[in-house]
């Protein structure tokens, strides 16, 4: 029995080391998570998955809450066993500002239900085994938005871009060979962000986030990175108005010293008022130079943008009985020009356009203000 091997010498022949090379070399290469970037890492999390939601509950029509980010270290073999059963996997790649990938898992009805619901369904009574080629398509692509809109909050919290390649998606379990998880490269430990998923009153389960550890300390370099730099850029702003703020109170003393003694005069002064009427044509050139620049304080005011494809009138009855699917004739003919509206007030006409995937008004025409109040 002398002359067995242990579990670790075994372990160590099937990395490809000797006997002469000592133990501690190997785990040395091993990287771990402390608590401090742990809590970065949920930070980082609760931040982009609260964009993701947002962005996937305009997707699905329904009310989604993604949140309770849970920070683990996890071995590929505890990984292995934790998936036994069939589940749907997401490999993300980041292309710019960061690098690296991650993998997000979700269970196959969780998949099924969002499917469903891209595809215009109720979400309800899906069956996991109808995930098709068509089906893993719109998961797909849901969570293409979900993980854009992750990487839009990473850009501002990182106070740079950040984008991502298309997520690769298929059916996977612990009794595969070849995964999206094996493509990773990952190292023997990985972190595993838990995160509580739901959708309405469909969905109330976990999505799991899987990367590297390499890849978990890159994102908490940046969040420091990010950090320490908006810490240091206020501090020579708030030296410039301590410079410059006691320079304007001796002149305001100096101005009110005159105006003290000024009271006793005005009973004798009133020609003096009557010689300021000069100061009315300096008025007029000022106040339109100002004009502009106080037009200025309004380009930020954000305004109501409306297009209107049609009207119709409807009785209550009529109303009533419209149903999924049901057509409602609009009072304008194919092709015609649409009208835009800012503020509900109607500005301008055009016509609708087609921009790679979305709906767009190309103006036609600026509409006269006698035109907008219905005189002709």
């Amino acid at each position: 029995m002398s002359e067995m091997l242990s579990q670790d010498e075994i372990d160590a022949l099937l990395r490809g080391t000797s006997d002469n090379t000592p133990t501690p070399e190997v785990e040395a290469k091993e990287e771990h998570l402390d608590s401090m970037e742990s809590d970065a890492l949920g930070e980082i999390g609760n931040i982009s998955f609260g964009n993701s939601a947002t962005a996937l509950s305009t997707l699905l029509q329904q009310k989604v809450e993604i949140t309770t980010p849970v920070v683990s270290e996890v071995r590929i073999e505890a990984l292995r066993e934790r998936y036994p059963t069939p589940h749907v996997a997401l490999r993300v790649g980041y292309t710019e500002g960061i690098q690296g990938e991650n993998v997000l898992v979700l269970t196959r009805e969780d998949a099924a239900i969002i499917s469903d619901l891209m595809l215009g369904g109720s979400g309800e009574n899906v069956d996991p085994e109808s995930l098709d080629e068509i089906r893993l398509s719109a998961v797909q692509e849901a969570m293409n938005q979900m993980m854009g809109a992750a990487a839009t909050s990473l850009s501002t919290v990182f106070s740079k871009k950040i984008d991502i390649s298309p997520p690769l998606v298929e059916v996977f379990d612990a009794t595969m060979n070849q995964t999206i998880i094996d493509r990773l490269e990952l190292w023997e430990t990985m972190v595993l962000i838990e995160f509580n998923l739901k959708v309405g009153t469909l969905i109330d389960s976990t999505i799991v986030q899987i990367a590297p550890i390499q890849f978990g300390k890159q994102l908490v370099d940046e969040l420091m990175k990010a950090t320490g730099e908006a810490q240091t850029a206020p501090e020579p702003v708030k030296a410039q108005p301590q410079a410059e703020t006691p320079k304007p109170q001796p002149q305001a003393q100096q101005q009110a010293q005159p105006v003290a003694p000024q009271p006793s005069k005005q009973k004798s002064m009133p020609e003096v008022a009557v010689s300021q009427a000069e100061f009315m044509p300096l008025q007029s050139p000022a106040s339109q130079e100002a004009a502009p620049a106080n037009l200025g304080l309004l380009y930020d005011v954000p305004l109501n943008v409306t297009v209107e494809l049609g009207r119709t009138k409807k009785s209550v009855r009529e109303v009533l009985e419209l149903s999924q699917g049901s057509i409602i004739e609009l009072d304008k003919l194919a092709g015609e020009p649409v009208d835009i509206y800012v503020n509900q007030q109607r500005i301008a006409r055009g016509e609708v356009v087609v921009i790679e995937e979305n709906f767009g008004v190309r103006v036609t025409e600026i509409i006269q203000p006698h035109e907008r109040i219905g005189i002709v």
